[in-house]
C-alpha cells in the first residue's frame, strides 16, 4: 500500500466510535463533530490499550447488521466495559451491551424501521432539557427485552420495552434508535447530552484548531522537502492545496493534470483562477490524449478508476523528476471516499481514485490532511483559509471527472456531449437559485440510444440522464425535487443544443439503495 504521512495529530478532546458495520456509522462521527468533539472511528476488535492510548473521553458503539447471538458476532473485550469511561450503545451497541452484562436481547415479533413515538421515563442525563414525548428513528430487528443488572429504563415505544437504559454509576448508556440521523429531530441534543454532560467535553474541535495542528503536523513530517499537490479546481484538491502551502509556502508545487475528463472551460478556471489568487507554483500539463488513449475500449468502471489513479500517479512522478525529487504528494482524499472503497467494517461501494486506484510501489509518501474529515467540514476549512466563495461551494466533482459519468467507452466524441449536456445542466440550476440548495447537479451519459423525431426526421441519439440530489454529507443522498419549470428548460436546451442527444431522463433515486454518481 501507498505510504501515508502522519498529518493529523490527535487533539486533546476526542471520542472513539467502535465500528460494527453499520451504514450510520460516519454520521455518529459527524454528529459529534458538530459538537465541537473531535472524533474517531476504529474497528469494533481495537484492543482496549490502542483505545487508551487515544486518551479518549468517552467511547461509542455503534450500530451493525448482525444479531448479537448469532455465530461470530462481533463483541467486545469485556475489559471495555471496566476502562472507567463513558459508553453509549447505539442499536446493536446497546443489544451487545445489553447481552455482555447480563441482560436480555430476543428477536422481535417484527423488523421495526421508520419513525417512531418514544416515551421517555427519565429526563435525566441523555434526556436532560428534552421533552417526555419525542420522535426518534428505528432500524432494527432485535430488540432488548431486560436491561442489565444496575440499569434503569428511561425510554420505551408502543412496540419495545426497553428503548432506551442507563446505569448513571457507571455513565453506561443505551439506546434502541438512532439519533445520528436527522430523522431522529432531537438526536444531536442526545449525543452533545452524552458529549458534554456525561463525558465532560468542552468543545474545542474547531475548524480553526484543525488548520492550526495541521500545519503543525505537516511542517514537522516534511521539513524542508517539496511537497506536489494534484490540483482538480474542486473544493477538496483547493483546500488541501491552499492548507499545505500555509504549512510550507514555496515548498509547495501544484499540479494541474488536465486529463480531458474535466467539465467545460474547467482548465482555463483552474490555472486563471487559482494561481493568480494564491500566487502558487502550478505546472499544467496537458495530458487529455494520453488518457484517452489508455481508455480505449475499457467498459468496466473500477478499471476506468484504477486506470486514471495509475496514470495520473505516473504523470506526477515525471513532473516531480523535474522538481529536484518532490518526496510528498498531497491529495484531497476525504473519509466518505475511504469509506466506500471499503473498510475492515464496510463493504466496498466503488473504489475512489485516489484510494484503491494508487499504485502498491508508488514512490512519493502521502500527505492527505483532510483523509479524516466529511465536506461540509472541508468546507468550513475553506472559508477559515480564505478561498473564494464560488471555489468554497462548488458542487463535488469526482477525481476520474466525466470519464465515470460516461457509460460504457470513454471516447472524445462521448465526451464533448457529455460536457455540453453538463454545462447546461448547471447553468439552469445556478439561474433557479438552486445550486447551494442541493448537493449535486449533472448530467450522465448512458451507453444506448433511443428513437426521436426532430423536424420530421427519425433520430437514433443518446439520452441525457439528469441527476440532481440534495445531501448533508454524501453518505446519504434523497433525490431533489425540482420544480417542473426547470426540468423543462433543462431538457429543452439540452436537447436543442447538444447534438447527439434527443431525449432527457430525470433519476428519482436515493442513496441507498443507488449512489450518487452511476460508476
Amino acid at each position: 500500500m501507498p505510504e501515508y504521512a502522519q498529518t493529523l495529530s490527535l487533539p486533546e478532546e476526542n471520542v472513539v466510535v467502535l465500528d460494527f458495520g453499520a451504514q450510520y456509522t460516519q454520521l455518529i462521527a459527524r454528529r459529534v463533530r458538530e459538537c465541537k468533539v473531535y472524533c474517531e472511528i476504529v474497528p469494533y476488535d481495537t484492543p482496549l490499550e490502542k483505545i487508551m492510548e487515544r486518551k479518549p473521553l468517552g467511547i461509542i458503539f455503534s450500530g451493525g447488521p448482525a444479531s448479537c447471538y448469532e455465530p461470530g458476532a462481533p463483541a467486545v473485550d469485556l475489559a471495555v466495559y471496566d476502562c472507567g469511561l463513558p459508553i453509549l450503545g447505539i442499536c446493536y451497541g446497546m443489544q451487545l451491551m445489553t447481552r455482555q452484562l447480563g441482560g436480555v436481547v430476543r428477536a422481535g415479533s417484527r423488523r421495526e424501521y421508520g419513525k417512531t413515538q418514544l416515551d421517555v421515563k427519565s429526563d435525566a442525563d441523555l434526556f436532560a432539557g428534552l421533552n417526555r414525548e419525542l420522535v426518534c428513528w428505528m432500524s432494527h430487528g432485535d430488540e432488548v427485552e431486560a436491561a442489565p443488572p444496575g440499569f434503569t429504563i428511561t425510554a420505551v415505544t408502543p412496540s419495545i420495552p426497553v428503548a432506551a437504559m442507563a446505569d448513571a454509576k457507571r455513565r453506561m448508556y443505551g439506546v434502541q434508535f438512532h439519533p445520528e440521523v436527522v430523522h431522529t429531530p432531537w438526536g444531536t441534543e442526545i449525543i452533545r447530552n452524552f458529549l458534554y454532560n456525561i463525558c465532560d467535553a468542552k468543545g474545542a474541535w474547531t475548524m480553526r484548531s484543525f488548520i492550526e495542528t495541521s500545519v503543525e503536523a505537516i511542517r514537522a513530517e516534511v521539513g524542508d522537502k517539496k511537497v506536489v499537490c494534484g490540483l482538480s479546481g474542486g473544493i477538496d484538491s483547493c483546500t488541501v492545496a491552499a492548507l499545505v502551502h500555509r504549512a510550507i509556502g514555496d515548498q509547495l508545487t501544484c499540479i494541474f493534470v488536465n486529463t480531458g475528463m474535466m467539465r467545460k472551460d474547467e482548465g482555463t478556471q483552474v490555472r486563471q483562477n487559482f494561481a493568480e489568487a494564491f500566487n502558487i507554483n502550478l505546472v499544467y500539463a496537458d495530458e487529455k490524449e494520453r488518457f484517452l488513449r489508455l481508455l480505449k475500449g475499457v467498459t468496466d468502471p473500477e478499471s476506468k478508476r484504477k486506470i486514471i489513479g495509475n496514470e495520473f500517479v505516473a504523470v506526477f512522478d515525471e513532473i516531480a523528476d523535474t522538481l529536484k525529487d518532490a518526496d510528498y504528494l498531497a491529495q484531497g482524499t476525504l473519509y466518505p471516499d475511504v469509506i466506500e472503497s471499503g473498510t475492515k467494517n464496510a463493504a466496498k461501494i466503488k473504489t475512489h481514485h485516489n484510494v484503491g486506484g494508487l499504485p502498491e510501489n508508488m514512490r512519493m509518501k502521502l500527505v492527505e490532511p483532510l483523509r479524516y474529515l466529511f465536506k461540509d467540514e472541508v468546507r468550513k476549512v475553506a472559508e477559515e483559509l480564505g478561498l473564494p466563495s464560488d471555489m468554497v461551494w462548488r458542487q463535488p466533482f469526482p477525481g476520474p471527472g466525466l470519464a465515470i459519468r460516461i457509460i460504457g467507452e470513454v471516447t472524445l466524441e462521448r465526451l464533448e456531449i457529455l460536457r455540453a449536456a453538463d454545462a447546461i445542466v448547471v447553468e439552469e440550476i445556478k439561474k433557479a437559485g438552486l445550486y447551494r440548495r442541493v448537493w449535486q447537479s449533472f448530467a450522465v451519459l448512458p451507453d444506448t440510444k433511443s428513437v426521436g423525431v426532430m423536424g420530421d426526421q427519425r433520430t437514433y441519439e443518446y439520452p441525457i440522464v439528469l441527476r440532481v440530489v440534495t445531501s448533508e454529507d454524501a453518505m446519504t443522498a434523497d433525490w431533489a425535487r425540482l420544480p417542473y419549470e426547470v426540468l423543462e428548460r433543462i431538457s429543452n436546451r439540452v436537447v436543442g443544443e447538444v447534438s447527439g442527444v434527443n431525449r432527457v431522463v430525470y433519476d428519482i433515486t436515493s442513496k441507498p439503495p443507488g449512489t450518487i454518481e452511476w460508476e
